[in-house]
């Protein structure tokens, strides 16, 4: 658990040392087959996941980096969709993001074991199942570092951890947990998982009113819970960004004033939390067909 946090090298040295990815996936199965996620020895192996899967993406092997990305490059080069802002941009790129979705084996090894949807489940049923904070943080942590690129391999973990394997539930039940850290994590990966166009009704239909449920009524005085407030803004930002109807949810949800009264705190004009409130009360004042209900 220590040397997985030694650096890129360290990382490195550890995806390509043959049997150790497998072993740990191995431990954690037995361990929730056993009704056991609480023991110790389940929670280093998750953690060790968990650092081996930050900046997964980046740190591929070059074998898989080719196999994924190459077509995904090639795709993009005979794009003709004239300019960034055409109308049909937004469904030509998740239509593409489809179509690249790197293709899971049923017998993963090593390094493709990190992001095959095996693991993420195992990742989800942990979240569910165990009542250690560092195992749900490493979890979660694992989760959130697996979906936060943007090729095709985060796209792909995104769509297994919402559509595939039901996995809003379970997160969802984090933000209410008390351990600070656990539910700070829990909304970045929801961040995380917010940045799919594809996934943003779903994930706001399950989740938007818990996320304004953990909105304080000011800005907290706490970095955690200063950081936790903003990932909150921003997620609330991408889900309503694009949709009147997920602003009129986050209205109904009694959310507006919470976001005011933190995007105008005085003691914190320049927090995080107070930006990223604003950020998003500007993104909502564009849904025009609100202005009234706003107002009232």
């Amino acid at each position: 658990r220590n040397m997985s946090s030694a650096g890129p090298e360290g990382r490195k040295k550890m995806r390509e040392c043959e049997g150790l990815i497998d072993s740990l996936v191995y431990y954690i199965q037995g361990a929730i087959a056993d009704h056991e996620p609480n023991d110790k020895a389940t929670e280093n192996c998750v953690c060790i996941l968990h650092n081996l899967s930050y900046q997964l993406e980046l740190e591929l092997p070059e074998s898989y980096a080719q196999s994924i990305y190459m077509q995904r490059r090639n795709i993009s080069n005979n794009d003709k969709t004239p300019g960034c802002f055409g109308t049909r941009s937004r469904k030509v790129k998740e239509k593409q993001q489809d179509t690249l979705l790197p293709e899971e084996k049923s017998n993963p090894k090593g390094v493709e074991s990190l992001w095959h949807s095996t693991l993420i489940r195992i990742y989800l049923s942990l979240i569910a199942k165990s009542t250690r904070n560092y195992t749900q943080e490493a979890s979660l942590g694992a989760l959130q570092n697996l979906t936060a690129g943007t090729g095709p391999m985060p796209f792909a973990v995104a769509r297994t951890v919402v559509q595939k394997a039901n996995g809003l539930p379970s997160i969802r039940a984090m933000l209410h947990v008390s351990h600070p850290a656990v539910k700070r994590t829990a909304v970045s990966l929801l961040r995380n998982l917010s940045r799919n166009a594809s996934l943003q009704n779903d994930i706001a239909r399950e989740v938007l009113p818990d996320l304004v449920s953990v909105l304080p009524e000011c800005v907290p005085g706490r970095d955690v819970a200063c950081e936790t407030t903003a990932s909150v803004c921003y997620t609330l930002f991408n889900l309503t960004q694009g949709s009147s109807h997920n602003a009129r949810l986050l209205l109904s949800a009694h959310g507006l004033p919470k976001v005011i009264a933190i995007s105008m705190n005085d003691s914190n004009m320049f927090s995080k939390a107070s930006r990223a409130a604003s950020v998003l009360l500007y993104s909502l004042w564009s849904h025009t067909d609100l202005h009234s209900a706003y107002k009232k």
